[in-house]
């Protein structure tokens, strides 16, 4: 029953979301089935106090962010399928303020992935068709400030040279342009013809490519496939740095460039996407050593 009715759901949407936003709801909707599942209980009418119990089951292994990213997915589901929401019942309300004092509710920021740590990163790539895809990632990632899907669906038919003489990639689809309105994103003449020798190499289509093992690129780089490129990197520089780079570190990175640099946060919200102030300041605030 659980999967039919869900499955049905997922039906209808018909690309009325990202791919990644529906895979993430069928998840998270697959982890609290589950849960209730285990405890017989009926994910399609839970009360209050069960839900508060999943978040309190959640809680011992989860970090508030992906418990708050549940919530929001489960939210969404419930109201989707006209069925009562749990989520804003006072039993779980207060189950995650309760969360929120014995974790705390700040999300772990991503190492920033500097100006500096770019050029570590660039010397630490290899001189075969592998290391010059890895320099086009950095380069695009760092300047563009993109997600990594959004990176990855990147081609070379984007690439624009502006009535200015400037030069910028158009960006079709991002998460928070689901309905594909299109933004210009400026990139740099070093980069912009970066990808002309690149694109001469490895021909249309995709920028981003994976390399087979006999070293020929394939038509897309998988977004997963990112942060594991990154760590690569990481472990073969000289870099010490406090955690991990990911994704999310392209985002970080840049935005301390420019904040370092005297712009203002209007502008970096505008470069990173950042459609709130809050968000841009909740990346921006646990780095700037100003």
């Amino acid at each position: 029953m659980v999967i039919i009715v869900i499955d049905e759901l997922f039906d209808k949407f018909n690309g009325a979301f990202a791919e990644n936003t529906e895979r993430a709801y069928r998840a998270d909707f697959e982890v609290f089935a589950q849960w209730c599942r285990v405890n017989d209980y009926d994910p399609y009418n839970t009360t209050g106090e069960q839900y508060a119990q999943f978040i309190e089951f959640e809680a011992e292994t989860k970090t508030t962010a992906t418990i708050r990213r549940r919530i929001g997915s489960l939210a969404s589901i419930f109201k989707l399928l006209q069925i009562n929401d749990p989520t804003k019942h006072p039993d779980a309300i207060l189950a995650l303020k309760r969360l929120h004092r014995q974790k705390g509710s700040q999300q772990k920021q991503a190492e920033p992935l500097t100006e500096h740590v770019l050029l570590q990163l660039l010397k630490a790539c290899s001189d075969d068709i592998v290391g010059q895809r890895d320099r086009i990632l950095l380069k695009l990632g760092y300047e563009t400030m993109r997600r990594r899907s959004e990176l990855c669906q990147f081609k070379f038919e984007d690439l624009l040279q502006l009535p200015n003489g400037k030069y910028a990639i158009r960006l079709n689809f991002s998460k928070t342009d689901q309905f594909g309105k299109g933004k210009i994103v400026p990139i740099s003449e070093e980069l912009y013809q970066d990808l002309e020798v690149w694109k001469d190499q490895v021909g249309e289509g995709y920028i981003l490519r994976s390399i087979s093992r006999y070293k020929n690129p394939n038509q897309s780089l998988n977004p997963a496939s990112i942060n594991r490129i990154l760590k690569r990197l990481q472990n073969n520089s000289s870099l010490h740095l406090n955690s991990e780079l990911s994704g999310h570190s392209f985002w970080v990175g840049k935005a301390l460039d420019l904040l370092m640099n005297g712009e203002s946060l209007e502008k970096i919200m505008l470069r990173g996407g950042w459609a709130a102030e809050s968000t841009a300041m909740r990346y921006l605030r646990e780095w700037n050593f100003e």
